[in-house]
């Protein structure tokens, strides 16, 4: 688990792409303190493996479903990216809860500066959008923001020039893609309150039970 507090921005080395998978090598120097292989960091909010650790210098393996919903696929060698170890167990909570599983990607459309704000305004499909609420939590390329402004096409996120100067949005453009984490409880609520047990899986070939309530009252239960 993250909190979405960047730890530091690293760098690029190489990206090693096979069909639809492959590994990418980053530079960094705070994440790989007392990291070992094994350990978990994000990546611009893809939680990662480090499979290899040398010197300054971590390998992860990414999939390509890994590729399909991030916008890892966009790197290249030199560009810059938000690195952040997973929580240990007595660490401050100063974030909110963030997996580092990638729900999508948006675009950013507008940056405006407010005084000592920043306004980034990001575009994203009604999927992601539903899970996003005014007040809310939200995570960009793995940064925990708060939500300003929602609506049907797009969500605004305000920022203060520490957060800018200590993350890759220093770097971003219009039109630039960004990855996007819902808050978590939002998705649980939405499968609760939808669920139906049929007593089915993907590979079951049982039959739904014909027993109802209304059965069950008709033969004194």
């Amino acid at each position: 688990m993250f909190t979405g507090l960047i730890e530091e921005v690293g760098k690029v080395v190489k990206i090693n792409m096979g069909s639809s998978s492959g590994t990418i090598e980053i530079q960094a120097k705070k994440v790989l303190k007392d990291s070992k292989i094994g350990d978990s960091i994000a990546v611009n909010g893809v939680c990662l493996t480090a499979t290899k650790i040398n010197g300054n210098v971590f390998t992860a393996d990414v999939m390509a479903e890994t590729f399909r919903r991030s916008s890892l696929g966009s790197l290249s060698s030199g560009s810059y990216v938000n690195l952040e170890r997973a929580m240990n167990a007595d660490g401050r909570f100063g974030g909110h809860i963030v997996s580092g599983h990638i729900d999508g990607t948006g675009n950013v459309i507008d940056i405006q500066v407010e005084e000592n704000a920043i306004w980034y305004t990001i575009s994203a499909s009604s999927d992601l959008l539903k899970y996003i609420v005014e007040k809310g939590s939200v995570a960009l390329d793995g940064i925990s923001l708060t939500v300003a402004y929602v609506d049907s096409e797009c969500f605004k996120v305000s920022i203060i020039p520490h957060t800018k100067a200590e993350t890759i949005l220093q770097y971003k453009k219009r039109g630039d893609i960004i990855n996007i984490e819902c808050d978590v409880i939002g998705k649980y609520v939405e499968k609760l309150l939808g669920y139906k047990d049929n007593s089915t899986s993907c590979n079951s070939t049982s039959k739904k039970s014909n027993i109802t309530m209304e059965f069950l009252a008709e033969h004194g239960f």
